[in-house]
């Protein structure tokens, strides 16, 4: 059944009353049920049809921005402050005030019917398919000379500063190189100690001191053996608040690259220490991407292959490879002339030495084929079509039979690879948020539907592979923004929700996930209204020795 993607009221969790104090400070905005946010602004990502009606109006979330992104390969090196911190001495900034600029958001009331497919509705933000001939013309570009000019639209809204953002621990106005609006917990080093910092001078937050147990909220007592949502504690550079971004584990350190705040997207490369929650904005050298979101980056042993993605109306298919060891970028050479359409908000999976790409939206539509790209060798790789877009209907059945043939083409959905499985979650083709779960068989090169009695609809979500179960985290329902932990059991592929305990995070999507240790650890994201810089910690507790369970087979 189609549900349309409306607006709704995106309530957070209240707080309850508590007998058991926790040490740190874990607030929780509350928000009114009667509020009403705009639908979640990436679900439309597919440009209008050329043949289309104008646009019916539409809110301006921060998704639907595409103002000038920030390209950032010409920033001074930024030496990690672990390495410098013997240099010189620090310098902490006094508290001083500072005024933020709020983004100004307005919610459009117009209520539409759910677009029919022949219309091909888009998947992302809506004013993408907005822009014209004309705003081409008044878009200003930086990109290389092989880049099509970039078109941005005229949207003026205010949004926070970069590196200020919501959880980054800053506050509103202080980034790299300003020291004038310093809050406490801030160092700035190679600085005068004098008012704004030398140019060059690093700044970077402290690690957060404890919460006075009189003042930190209730938080119930959990067994030990519970899951437990947690606020993670990070230190060290700023980091911009990102959604669409990718979230990548090597080792101990997960590599957040690129993605987009209230204002525009982003080429920046950031490295959690899953440890220690530290921050660091490594110099990274090289052919670096532009500013992209949406993309996909897959880690093939200690190197990152980043492939696709956007910015405003631009969509890409170029591929790109990070060495984790130098911090180099590349470029590598694309054998043939077989490649993938442009597209974004797809989805990419590593298995026998291939990268296994699946839907996403081209700009046009939205797409369900499936592209290999051989990455054994990462000087040159090559692409091949393993399963081409439907087309003896628009919904993937066979106009004869009926009989399943792929999923709906979509975007925001969830891949995973168990052996030679590949297994799709969800998503959306602009009109419909999806609940359906399909299996790919690599080696067999069959789709294979799976009938799951109960069915939860999720876009924007993440899906991460703990042993035999499928950990599902946030996503839009449709709805609403949701913050729930919803885990599917790939042997009996059935749907199973476990009490959580701890003070979760607010609803949202678009946000990054990852499984290190015994920790599910989710940054950023998006609630339809704000744009999320925060680190989440899930302690899997005994959920933790599902990892250990590693043969197991996917019968459907």
């Amino acid at each position: 059944m189609a549900d349309q993607a409306r607006a709704a009221g995106h309530e957070r969790l209240p707080q309850s009353p508590q007998n058991i104090k926790v040490v740190r400070s874990q607030k929780i905005a509350q928000i009114s049920p009667t509020d009403s946010r705009p639908p979640p602004s990436e679900l439309y990502d597919v440009a209008e049809a050329h043949d289309r009606p104008p646009p019916i109006p539409r809110s301006h979330t921060p998704g639907h921005l595409s103002s000038k992104s920030q390209d950032r390969r010409n920033k001074p090196a930024d030496i990690a402050v672990r390495q410098r911190a013997q240099s010189s001495a620090a310098a902490v900034l006094s508290p001083s005030s500072s005024s933020g600029i709020t983004p100004s958001l307005s919610s459009s009331s117009t209520k539409t019917s759910t677009p029919t497919l022949s219309r091909q509705p888009s998947i992302a933000e809506n004013g993408d398919a907005a822009m014209d001939s004309s705003a081409a013309a008044a878009g200003s570009s930086k990109e290389p000379p092989r880049r099509p000019p970039a078109l941005r639209s005229t949207s003026a809204i205010a949004g926070r500063p970069a590196g200020a953002g919501p959880g980054s621990g800053l506050g509103p106005g202080l980034g790299p190189g300003s020291g004038a609006g310093a809050t406490p917990g801030t160092v700035t080093r190679l600085g005068t100690g004098r008012g704004a910092p030398a140019k060059g001078a690093e700044v970077h937050t402290l690690f957060p001191p404890l919460a006075d147990p009189k003042t930190a909220p209730d938080v119930p007592a959990a067994p030990s053996s519970g899951m437990y949502w947690s606020r993670a504690p990070v230190s060290g550079s700023p980091h911009t608040a990102l959604r669409a971004h990718t979230t990548t584990l090597v080792g101990s350190n997960v590599y957040v690259f690129g993605g987009c705040d209230a204002r525009a997207c982003f080429n920046e490369l950031y490295v959690l220490d899953a440890d220690g929650f530290y921050w660091s904005t490594p110099h990274v050298v090289g052919d670096v991407p532009v500013p992209l979101r949406a993309m996909t980056c897959t880690a093939v042993g200690k190197k990152l292959v980043v492939f696709g993605g956007g910015d405003g109306p631009a969509y890409y298919n170029d591929v790109y490879v990070l060495d984790t060891v130098n911090l180099r970028w590349s470029r590598p050479r694309i054998m043939g002339d077989k490649v993938p359409s442009k597209r974004r908000a797809h989805t990419a999976c590593l298995y026998k030495n291939g990268l296994y790409v699946f839907g996403g939206g081209d700009g046009v539509r939205a797409l369900n084929d499936i592209w290999r790209l051989d990455v054994s060798d990462m000087s040159k790789m090559s692409w091949k079509l393993i399963s081409g877009p439907s087309s003896s209907s628009v919904d993937g059945r066979s106009p004869v039979t009926g009989k399943d043939l792929r999923p709906k083409a979509r975007g925001y959905h969830t891949a995973n690879m168990v052996g030679a499985k590949l297994i799709i979650y969800g998503g959306s083709d602009g009109g419909e948020c999806f609940n359906d779960v399909w299996v790919y068989d690599v080696e067999t090169q069959a789709w294979k539907c799976v009938n799951i009695p109960t069915t939860h609809r999720r876009l924007s979500h993440t899906a991460t592979i703990v042993g035999s179960y499928l950990f599902v985290v946030g996503g839009h329902d449709g709805n609403e923004y949701s913050n729930d932990v919803l885990l599917l059991n790939l042997v009996t592929m059935t749907w199973d929700r476990r009490k959580v305990y701890g003070l979760p995070p607010s609803g949202r999507g678009y946000h990054g996930a990852v499984l290190h240790d015994s920790r599910l650890l989710m940054i950023g994201g998006f609630d339809g209204s704000e744009v999320f810089g925060d680190v989440w910690s899930l302690e899997l507790a005994v959920h933790a020795y599902y990892s250990q369970i590693s043969h197991f087979t996917i019968e459907v």
